[in-house]
């Protein structure tokens, strides 16, 4: 069992159930390598996605009265995204934690953005089962909605796919971009997609997701980012 008290002393709280710290931060690859683990994270990482969903909906529904309910849907997205998650995930060390396979470790699996966003999920719902649901708020509101207001700055929230979809059609030939799958893995539950961004046949952009949705956001964000490449 590793040692986690520069993690609590990070959040200001320990969780007592060490069998359910250790399943948090317990990867599947590892279950099938060392005989003394049983439990893998995956259950906990999806009562954390609740979780977290309930809590960034109440929070933007009572900082932001005045905001129609697409921005509030944009800034929610903008906040439980993978690639946001991984950041909080890396801010705490928590890869640091994070029981791998050899192979997995070899992989370069404490720094895979998923794993880590995944693996945030599932501290999430094992703070949530360990401590009383307003500890847990303070958590996910101190470490993961304290960014809402750099997202609102930086504009960060703003709908990648709408954008690249105006842009697109604004050229002097007009085209609509469409999205195909490039690939797939892991669990029917705990799948990570790999996307593509197109104009006709010609792939301008690429994204990872936990979704498919979620993975032409960052497709269409990549395209955006790349548009001098197809605006002309």
């Amino acid at each position: 069992m590793k040692n986690f008290e520069k993690l609590f002393k990070k959040v200001g709280f320990e969780i007592s159930d060490k069998d359910l710290l250790r399943e948090a931060f317990t990867h599947r690859s590892a279950v099938n390598e060392l005989s003394n683990l049983k439990f893998h994270n995956e259950r906990l990482e999806f009562l954390g996605d609740a979780v977290l969903e309930l809590f960034a909906t109440d929070f933007l529904f009572n900082k932001f009265p005045e905001e129609p309910e697409g921005v509030l849907t944009s800034l929610r997205s903008a906040l439980v995204k993978g690639e946001h998650l991984a950041e909080v995930a890396a801010r705490l060390d928590l890869g640091d934690y994070l029981i791998l396979s050899k192979g997995e470790e070899r992989s370069g699996g404490r720094d895979k953005e998923y794993l880590l966003a995944n693996l945030l999920e599932a501290f999430i719902g094992a703070i949530y089962l360990n401590k009383d649901f307003v500890q847990c708020r303070g958590f996910v509101e101190n470490f993961v909605l304290s960014d809402v207001d750099e997202i609102l700055a930086s504009g960060a929230h703003i709908d990648a796919k709408s954008e690249f979809q105006e842009i697109s059609q604004s050229l002097d030939k007009p085209v609509t971009p469409h999205y195909k799958v490039l690939s797939d893995e892991g669990k029917d539950h705990a799948k990570t997609f790999v996307m593509g961004a197109y104009l006709g046949e010609v792939k301008v952009g690429e994204g990872t997701g936990r979704s498919k949705k979620e993975a032409q956001v960052v497709a269409a964000q990549d395209a955006l980012d790349n548009r001098a490449k197809w605006v002309g």
